[in-house]
């Protein structure tokens, strides 16, 4: 299911949650949810690797306890970790405090910094109550490489489309994505026109600034 939400109406409901970069350069920030995965973190590592691009993953907790040495693997190659609840949760299913016990739970084996709901849902109270501790970080392009249906040349385009500067993509790390069909021919095209892929520093845990 494709959900076509307008930012602008998020950034008034949410305020404090980053949706771009605040930049006037050519940088982009290239972010991969629902890892680690054994098929399909390596592949994504070896193509970031091959291009030297870093970037976040917001990997789900019982994920990174199943897979540990993913988690350290992603961290040794300069990438971050971010906090996608432990569960997978969708927060306008899922009453306050489940909610939050689901990231609090997540948060030892991924980022007590750093948190994208899934899906994007997430309700005011959530909202309110999260910000307090983690820095909330959404996205302002999401090429549906999670629906086989919507196809590579389509996904594409959408990325081509609305690139700009300071955007913030995610794409999704597990099996079935497209992302393995997008990702080399994206980063080609972004490099081509000047970009370069970053992590900014709001994104990165002071504690982990001194290992990069």
């Amino acid at each position: 299911m494709r959900l076509f939400r307008p930012i602008h109406a998020l950034q008034f409901l949410y305020p404090e949650v980053i949706f771009r970069i605040k930049t006037d350069c050519r940088q982009l920030c290239l972010t991969f949810d629902d890892g680690p995965d054994p098929d399909s973190t390596p592949m994504i590592l070896s193509i970031l690797r091959e291009h030297h691009v870093k970037a976040i993953f917001f990997c789900s907790g019982e994920q990174s306890e199943k897979f540990p040495d993913l988690v350290t693997a992603l961290k040794n190659e300069g990438h971050i970790i971010g906090n996608h609840c432990f569960h997978h949760s969708d927060g306008w299913r899922t009453n306050l405090c489940d909610y939050i016990n689901n990231v609090e739970k997540a948060s030892s084996s991924t980022s007590e910094v750093l948190f994208r709901p899934p899906y994007g849902h997430l309700t005011l109270t959530q909202y309110r109550t999260l910000k307090k501790k983690y820095r909330i970080v959404f996205w302002d392009i999401m090429p549906y490489d999670f629906d086989k249906s919507f196809g590579p040349a389509n996904c594409l385009r959408i990325l081509k489309k609305k690139t700009r500067n300071g955007s913030v993509i995610v794409m999704h790390d597990k099996p079935g994505s497209l992302v393995f069909d997008i990702l080399n021919d994206y980063i080609n095209y972004a490099n081509d026109l000047g970009f370069e892929f970053i992590i900014p520093d709001l994104f990165i845990p002071s504690k982990e600034k001194k290992l990069l």
